[in-house]
């Protein structure tokens, strides 16, 4: 994969299976390896190894001091993170589900994402908060809901939404690097798929991909719903229809150059989300899209969102309540002037 942003070309000089899993844990250990101010807290993160396996092993490598166990209190232990960054450290700071990180939003908001601008640049928060997100695994309503585009709301913190092996693995270190908050979303339903990691992996934080190359529709989303959109654009070349797939993966700042550019190209666009529709990640990207190419457009955007309920318990009724294949097939038809 080169690392030129929007692209996806080149040879890999080799590769190794993983789990999103393990590449989540080899990012972190290297981390912890590397530089000796990184250290992880979080509710199980030590002794039980991590809530998802993350942390497995590191309090027997690493020690206490560096692999913290925390009280259930997110606003607690992100604010001790907050604090313990603002000290020269560099805390990653695990949350067990995107809903508990409600608890902490005055920590991420009012305190992380703002010290800089407040403090006239004296103080940065060189901060990394890592959560689960996404719906699929019948958690029901309170640990499965997709907030990413609250967050990518927020001025003052980058919003990273690593779909891929490589991108799990790459996007830690350089996001502990940068002097403010980041916030990693991890999709739940990616920690047990098994992808091909580049040898050398790129590290990039700051564009977009493009993950299939097309030409009559451009088909935009990230996270969890990247591996349903690639399945809808294979369907669609069964049809006729040339796809291209636009993986976001940094949701603030947003790469609008590469969005454009796919746009500008195809002339079409669907924006897969699982977010909610209404005031929605999704809605920010079609405004930007027709206010950036909309002399480009053959037709509207075409939204595809999580319906607008609470995740529902019963498996039925979560898989009805999220953005699938078969949805996303149809709005491009649908774009297309085609019905299936």
């Amino acid at each position: 994969m080169s690392t030129k942003a929007g692209t996806q070309e080149g040879v890999h000089a080799g590769t190794v299976r993983i789990t999103y899993r393990q590449a989540v844990h080899d990012a972190m250990h290297e981390a912890l390896t590397r530089d000796p101010r990184v250290f992880l807290m979080g509710e199980d993160v030590g002794c039980y190894g991590g809530t998802y396996a993350f942390s497995k092993g590191f309090l027997e490598a690493f020690g206490p001091e560096r692999i913290r166990d925390t009280p259930l209190s997110e606003l607690g232990f992100v604010g001790a993170g907050v604090g313990a960054a603002l000290g020269g450290m560099r805390p990653i700071v695990e949350v067990m589900t995107v809903n508990f990180s409600l608890l902490a939003l005055d920590q991420i908001v009012n305190n992380a994402a703002l010290y800089r601008h407040m403090s006239g640049g004296q103080f940065s928060v060189p901060l990394v908060v890592r959560m689960a997100t996404g719906a699929g695994r019948q958690l029901a309503a309170q640990h499965s809901h997709s907030l990413e585009g609250w967050y990518a709301h927020i001025p003052g913190i980058r919003v990273l939404a690593p779909a891929t092996v490589e991108d799990a693995r790459g996007m830690l270190w350089p996001a502990l690097l940068d002097p403010d908050p980041v916030v990693i979303f991890e999709h739940a339903q990616l920690f047990n798929m098994e992808g091909d990691l580049p040898q050398p992996f790129t590290a990039d934080i700051e564009h977009a991909i493009v993950r299939r190359e097309g030409s009559d529709v451009s088909l935009i989303t990230s996270g969890g719903s990247l591996w349903k959109t690639l399945d809808a654009a294979v369907q669609l070349a069964t049809a006729g229809i040339s796809a291209e797939v636009v993986d976001l993966r940094v949701l603030r700042p947003l790469d609008l150059p590469t969005v454009a550019a796919s746009v500008r190209k195809t002339h079409r666009a669907v924006i897969v989300d699982e977010g909610w529709r209404t005031g929605g990640l999704s809605a920010e990207i079609a405004a930007s899209i027709t206010e950036h190419a909309f002399f480009d457009l053959d037709a509207p955007p075409v939204r595809v969102c999580g319906a607008e309920v609470p995740i529902p318990y019963a498996k039925h009724l979560e898989d009805a309540a999220l953005p699938q294949v078969p949805q996303i097939v149809a709005a491009a038809m649908q774009l297309m002037g085609r019905t299936r």
